[in-house]
């Protein structure tokens, strides 16, 4: 199989990466910035550069760029994809992206999924790609309705190749609503976290809690900007929520209610426990 990989930054190159080493497919690859190319050509984690020419002899396109720019590719590109072409996002959003890249496939013929792999680290860029990024994480997969099963199997198999090993189907409204929570409201909070003035002083007092709270404030400003207003009404709900919580155990401090410290914490130790 023929795989073209739009994006070459952290996930894109590290799907690049993955696929040449854990399966025989061909990799063509793409990125604006002719240096990354060059180097993921010298690396050997693309055989060759993908140009709009090639798209239509390639069986599946990963599209791993921002939100808007993936669907500026996916729409742009769409009379030179092939007919029996899969594409597949890889944005961390999916009602800002999915909705004109399936009405894009409709028009053009080709197929359409919307997805999300459930990996990450705090660095961003091709230099920290990796093959073993994705062993053992989650694909999030929303493909519309009448997509031919075919076409699922096809994203699946692959997704299994490179370390995989759950395929989690969804749709558009789901999984926006259940990422504002596991991945937007985490990043959020460990950026207003790192801020107390507090932090500057923490070292030598400072362990396991503390780099896990503010492991991911070490993040793409841009990326994570338009993500968060891409998915304002979930993630306005999570922060919401999250500040009427907090302000509970603010209360218990202020009031000096142990009983109700004690009732609150126990609360966060049995949900903790049944996830």
């Amino acid at each position: 199989m023929q795989i073209g990989i739009v994006g070459l930054g952290l996930i894109g190159g590290s799907l690049a990466k993955a696929c040449k080493e854990k399966t025989t497919h061909r990799i063509l690859g793409f990125d604006r910035d002719q240096m990354v190319c060059a180097q993921a050509l010298a690396d050997g984690a693309i055989d060759e550069i993908l140009h709009p020419v090639a798209l239509a002899r390639c069986q599946l396109v990963l599209v791993a760029l921002y939100p808007q720019a993936a669907v500026e590719y996916i729409c742009g590109h769409g009379a030179d994809f092939g007919k029996d072409t899969v594409v597949v996002d890889c944005c961390g959003v999916k009602q800002a992206v999915c909705p004109a890249c399936e009405e894009a496939a409709k028009t053009c013929g080709f197929s359409f999924i919307g997805g999300h792999p459930m990996a990450g680290i705090e660095q961003s860029g091709y230099a920290f790609s990796t093959a073993g990024l994705f062993q053992g994480a989650s694909m999030v997969l929303t493909p519309p309705a009448d997509t031919k099963p075919e076409a699922i199997q096809r994203i699946s198999e692959l997704c299994r190749e490179i370390g995989f090993d759950r395929i989690q189907r969804s749709t558009p409204e789901e999984h926006d609503r259940m990422i504002a929570l596991t991945s937007q409201l985490a990043h959020v909070l460990s950026s207003a976290y790192v801020k107390s003035p507090t932090a500057l002083s923490h070292a030598g007092f400072s362990a396991g809690s503390f780099q896990d709270m503010t492991r991911v404030a070490k993040l793409n400003e841009q990326m994570w900007t338009e993500l968060f207003f891409d998915n304002k009404p979930a993630l306005l709900a999570e922060l919401n929520g999250l500040c009427a919580r907090l302000m509970e155990y603010a209360d218990a401090l202020q009031q000096d209610d142990r009983a109700a410290m004690e009732r609150l914490l126990r609360e966060g130790r049995l949900r903790k426990e049944s996830l």
